[in-house]
């Protein structure tokens, strides 16, 4: 059992801040996407938002975006990635980085986001990049750790990490080359990835391997859970 308390905080913060958001009335909900979402035009100043609309300076909506969603599936999903695979990662770099690697990866995210169109005036939003920075860093710390799949939507499988994770990063990475739906940015997750995949190997705890074929405690964890006192305490996680 591991505490998870930065993965279970995000998730807390993401569900607030979509109540408080969007379920409201339309008007509210779309004065928050475009005052706390990134949009490329606005952070490079090649627009200005109307004064009705600045919530933020612009350079927070580099994270603020990260913190919204549109829908509750769209909520949901991210939550659910972030909720199987964040506890781990946070595991493995300790929850202080943690937390700087999931802001860093959101803020990776819209950069790349704001680099590929840098005029666009539609807001941004979602946490999906700071999600596949958690994804990447995941496949590189356990890629033979066995994960469940639902294969053709129904039938349960457990397959290696390297081949699930793999094919989804690679999915982000063609449907960015090929242009895909308008809808989501791709090249929001691809920043997410490759900011996860450049710094788990740096803020990751001593002692924790890369490549590992298990989930493995780091030995600082375990000197802490040795000298705790015998008397259980209530732990968040899971087995």
């Amino acid at each position: 059992m591991k505490h998870q308390y930065v993965t279970i905080g995000l998730i807390v913060a993401n569900v607030l801040v979509y109540m408080l958001t969007s379920l409201g009335s339309e008007y509210s909900a779309q004065v928050a996407a475009v005052g706390l979402g990134y949009i490329p035009s606005v952070a490079f100043n090649t627009a200005e938002l109307p004064a009705e609309y600045v919530i933020v300076p612009e350079q927070l909506t580099y994270v603020t975006y990260a913190f919204l969603h549109g829908d509750i599936f769209h909520l949901g999903g991210n939550m659910l990635f972030l909720w199987v695979f964040g506890d781990n990662v946070e595991d493995a770099l300790g929850h202080v980085r943690y937390l700087v690697f999931y802001l860093l990866c959101a803020i990776s995210g819209a950069l790349l986001h704001g680099l590929i169109a840098p005029a666009s005036q539609e807001p941004l939003i979602g946490a999906s990049g700071a999600i596949a920075g958690i994804v990447a860093a995941y496949l590189i710390l356990h890629p033979r750790v066995k994960v469940w799949i639902l294969a053709f939507g129904r039938i349960p499988l457990r397959i290696p990490a390297y081949i699930t994770l793999g094919l989804w990063i690679l999915f982000q990475f063609a449907m960015l080359l090929a242009g895909g739906e308008d809808q989501i940015s791709w090249a929001c997750h691809a920043g997410g990835i490759l900011a996860g995949a450049a710094l788990v190997p740096i803020l990751r705890r001593r002692g924790v391997p890369l490549l590992d074929r298990e989930i493995v405690t780091p030995r600082a964890v375990k000197v802490e859970q040795d000298r705790a006192p015998a008397r259980p305490a209530p732990r968040w996680g899971r087995q």
